[in-house]
């Protein structure tokens, strides 16, 4: 209890800084005001209007210093902590990827896939904890991805990459709550608007295109955008039509540990060497069959071929009949396509336990089995408590060929309409409709294996992440492999919004608004995933048996990950398709739907608030902000199928919940562009998608009564936040801030174990039906379970200047730089429910930063941008006993870009993305240190664009 007290001081510390912040900076202008001296004054003559009257020339800011000024004017009326990004101009956003534009923001830092950024995290909370509205309604996009990087998106996050950036002309990344904007978020809610008619003055046409080469691809793909607009009737109609089309096609390369085991696991190895060599830094076998000594699972080379295209159009109408009347019809249509080919060679042995005795060679395989205590281990190397070298004999290798089809088609159109009945009074509202459709109905693995391999050797003692791997075989030789396994997994996934919203904005006096309105959400999610019977039911060849025909193999090759082999033989994946019609959907080749990834849930939101906007003067300093509350009603309903007794079942679970989100917003200007902004509010997340499933596994054996699966009772994750900064805009375009937050996340999401009685989890009655048990009976379940929090603190500093006070050139150059801290204390669980430690969340990196060097001259403009993550963690605790955290290693990613604006209408540019060649690297660690999980490079990419507008 002491230590949670302690905790409890943080906001008050916040609070110290943030003032002698803010008194430091009242000194500072002070002294300026001081040092600079008084002129006389100046009585300016007045001039009539005979006179002639010296016109002075009007400076106009273009170009990425102009949408920096754009930024800035949007963070500083606001009332609460606000970043956004503004295009440059039409069409011409700062990044190709809406997740890497948006990564320039304070403690916004993003996950990569396929070397392009896919989600954000927020001030530390993952992508399940952000929300996205897409011009001004909620909406959810999720794609498909290897299984490395979490496969096919089934959650709260939201996918970036289906989107073009150049179909957007506006992100705005609201970090505080206030009664106005919905509920959801306990990291921050992305605003990303498209383009409308009366944004431009009359006819407006601008287009672009790039080549786009990828160095290790080798590949040059196009990438067309355009944007045509128009106002008719003076400016009382409008209309707007964009599109962007692109093609990106990327070779990543890697390897990957499959994690690493413990001793034991699978069994012990079947012997170790008489006479092991050793050295001081070393220790020596029998070591190495020890049970604390960890190993590679499947050691292996990864190589993926990436094919992405990508169409986006937004159409936009708007309609002024009178001065007072507005309405605007936004409709948006994206669509990315995707094929990814996965070829894999590896050790599988390590992973699988021993045969049983006079078991066949068809029911090892079945079993997952003939694998590590059939494995002789004739040399090895042990460091830090793991084999980072072993020489074996009897491994099993086995290489794969999988390839996806994939695709998501989002759509969204709404009506959004306002008037004014007074001076004083206006009505908006808006009703709208989005859908988020992801297929991937061909998910294909071929395997096969080469059984009892001698002389097979790994070695991780130089760079981890760049094993080297000798298999013992020729591996370009396409003879005597085994059909192993065939895996047909098609996934489906489907996220739909319907949203109606009425408000109303009451100006009560100079100094005091009244708003207030309702909201009506109704949001669906389902999913699907379909599987073969038996995966390891595989086909005779019609020479006997399953020896697979050299013909049916191709080979694979690696550019840039060291070791042996380079190239290796893979099956050919349409000689297979072709040759035994796998997608017939008959005999071996069915299909079923696999029980825990065939769900949904519904939710239906209400919601009101009621919110006043103030400005008055405390004293002489003004003093403006908002306060207000919302309330939400949920409704939930969740379907999965749930086995009872063997038995699949459909399981329905619905349930309401309610919350009342109090917040405030203050913003005080104690000098002339010096502000000070202070937010404090609840807010709350849904839980997970995943953990809502009713789809369990009852059991009933004797005495033993055990549920195993989701938690359809889950409570959302809630929290109480306090924002405190200061802000001082000390000439145009520039700024200086300093934001620290601190927020108190009352509970968290884990799996774990607990006892209750049945009937308090909301599973049906119906499941025990035949069991002999009884719903108030206590059971052992293994779920999803609302556990303890934690408290979380950051600090976020941003300083953005253009040097307009150098001579000549040189006032043309600028910087943008920001760091973000953040640090959190989660208390985590063991599976059985024990508290284990206190850790950071996921997907939170403790240190992160940005930094742009631009130039912006009349014809030439340039930028030099570096952003910077920390180390941060993937899960915990980790998969295989023993391993506390699984984590993915910091990033620092350099991109540039140089534009020549040839005249008023055509401009060339140069750009370049990653250009140091940041790789990725995961790991899972212990109380002895990292060990290597997962590795995979892009290499670099260049683009060169030429632009036309008129």
């Amino acid at each position: 209890m002491q230590t949670r007290n302690n905790h409890r001081k943080t906001p008050v510390t916040v609070l110290a800084l943030s003032i002698g912040f803010a008194l430091q900076m009242n000194a500072m202008y002070a002294l300026a005001q001081e040092a600079t001296p008084a002129g006389p004054a100046t009585t300016v003559p007045a001039t009539s209007e005979s006179e002639d009257v010296d016109t002075l020339s009007t400076v106009t800011v273009t170009g990425y210093r102009a949408s920096l000024e754009k930024a800035l004017d949007i963070k500083r009326g606001e009332a609460g902590v606000v970043d956004a990004i503004v295009a440059e101009d039409i069409g011409k956003f700062p990044d190709l990827n809406l997740a890497e534009s948006l990564q320039r923001i304070p403690g916004v830092v993003i996950t990569r896939d396929a070397g392009e950024g896919r989600n954000i995290s927020v001030r530390g909370l993952d992508s399940n904890f952000t929300r996205v509205r897409v011009n001004g309604m909620e909406a959810l996009t999720t794609v498909g991805s290897t299984d490395q990087n979490g496969g096919t998106n089934r959650g709260r996050g939201f996918d970036f990459n289906v989107f073009a950036s150049d179909l957007f002309s506006q992100l705005i990344v609201r970090k505080t709550a206030q009664a106005d904007v919905e509920e959801g978020s306990l990291g921050a809610t992305v605003d990303l608007r498209t383009a409308r008619p009366f944004d431009y003055d009359g006819f407006t046409f601008a287009a672009s295109t790039q080549l786009t080469h990828g160095d290790m691809a080798g590949k040059t793909d196009p990438r067309i955008a355009a944007l045509v607009s128009n106002t008719w009737a003076d400016g009382k109609f409008g209309a707007l039509m964009s599109f962007a089309v692109s093609e990106r096609r990327t070779l990543e390369e890697g390897s990957g540990s499959g994690r690493w085991a413990g001793g034991t696991s699978n069994g012990r190895f079947n012997g170790c060497p008489a006479n092991p060599a050793t050295t001081p830094t070393t220790s020596p076998f029998p070591a190495a069959c020890a049970a604390d000594v960890y190993h590679p699972r499947f050691p292996r080379y990864t190589l993926m071929e990436h094919d992405q295209q990508r169409l986006g159009v937004t159409a936009s109408l708007q309609f002024k009949p009178t001065d007072r009347t507005q309405f605007s019809l936004d409709a948006l249509y994206s669509k990315i396509d995707a094929s990814r080919d996965e070829k894999y060679i590896e050790a599988i042995s390590f992973s699988r336990g021993a045969c049983a005795t006079g078991a066949s060679g068809a029911a090892c395989r079945a079993a997952g089995a003939g694998g590590k205590p059939e494995t002789i281990v004739r040399d090895g190397v042990v460091e830090n408590g793991a084999l980072v070298y072993g020489l074996f004999d009897n491994v099993d290798i086995r290489s794969e060929s999988r390839h996806d089809e994939w695709n998501t088609v989002f759509t969204q159109i709404g009506l959004e309409g306002e008037h004014e009945f007074s001076d004083n009074f206006k009505l908006s509202g808006k009703i709208g409709t989005s859908s988020s459709k992801h297929e991937n109905p061909i998910q294909t693995t071929i395997i096969m294996d080469k059984y009892n391999v001698d002389n097979y050797s790994y070695d991780y003692r130089g760079d981890p992440y760049k094993p080297v791997l000798d298999y013992g075989i020729d591996p370009t030789n396409g003879t005597g492999w085994t059909l192993a396994e065939i895996r047909l997994r098609p996934q489906y996934v489907q996220n739909d919004f319907d949203i109606g919203q009425l408000d109303f904005n009451w100006n009560i006096s100079p100094n005091f608004r009244l708003k207030g309105g309702v909201q009506a959400k109704d949001y669906s999610f389902s999913t699907r995933e379909l599987r073969r019977a038996s995966e390891v039911s595989v086909p005779a060849f019609s020479g006997g048996g399953f020896i697979i025909p050299a013909d049916l193999t191709t080979l694979a090759s690696l550019s840039g990950v060291n070791g042996s082999p380079g190239t290796w033989v893979i099956p050919d994946y349409q000689a297979f398709a072709n040759l035994l019609d796998i997608y017939s959907n008959t005999g071996t080749f069915a299909l079923t739907e696999r029980a825990v990834n065939t769900r949904s849930v519904d939710e239906e939101d209400r919601g009101v608030y009621l919110q006043g906007d103030f400005s008055m003067d405390l004293g002489s300093i003004p003093v403006s902000g908002n306060f207000g509350v919302r309330y939400v009603r949920t409704k939930q309903s969740s379907t999965g199928i749930a086995t009872a007794s063997g038995v699949p079942v459909a399981s329905t679970v619905s349930r309401e919940y309610s919350d009342t989100l109090p917040s405030m917003n203050l913003v005080a200007e104690v000098m002339p562009d010096l502000l000070i902004r202070l937010g404090a509010a609840k807010v709350m997340t849904r839980p997970g998608l995943g953990s809502l499933t009713p789809g369990v596994t009852v059991n009933v054996s004797g005495g033993a009564r055990t549920v195993s699966g989701g938690n359809p009772a889950l409570d959302p994750i809630r929290a109480k936040t306090v924002d405190l900064g200061v802000e001082w805009y000390f000439n145009e375009g520039a700024m200086l801030s300093l934001g620290l937050f601190y927020k108190d996340i009352e509970s968290f999401i884990q799996n774990t174990r607990f006892v209750q009685v049945y009937s308090a989890s909301g599973l049906p009655a119906s499941l025990l039906e035949g069991t002999g048990a009884s719903v108030s009976d206590d059971f052992t379940f293994t779920a999803p379970l609302n556990t303890p929090g934690g408290e979380l603190t950051g600090l976020e500093a941003n300083y953005i200047q253009p040097f307009t006070f150098l001579p000549g050139k040189w006032s043309n150059l600028g910087v943008q730089l920001n760091y973000t801290y953040v640090d959190s204390q989660i208390q985590y669980v063991t599976s059985t429910g024990a508290n284990s430690f206190k850790d950071d969340l996921t997907g939170l990196s403790k240190h992160s930063w940005n930094a742009t060097v631009f130039y912006e001259g009349k014809r030439f403009s340039g930028r030099v941008s570096a952003t910077n993550r920390d180390d941060y963690l993937l899960q915990v605790p980790g998969t295989e006993a023993g391993f506390d955290t699984h984590g993915q290693t910091g990033t620092t990613t350099i991109d540039a870009s140089v534009r020549w604006k040839i005249d008023d209408q055509w401009e060339l540019s140069l750009e370049g993305i990653n250009l140091t060649d940041e790789v990725q690297e995961s790991w899972v660690s212990n109380a002895n240190g990292q060990l290597p999980l997962d590795y995979s490079e892009t290499g670099r990419q260049y683009l060169l664009g030429l632009r036309y507008k008129f």
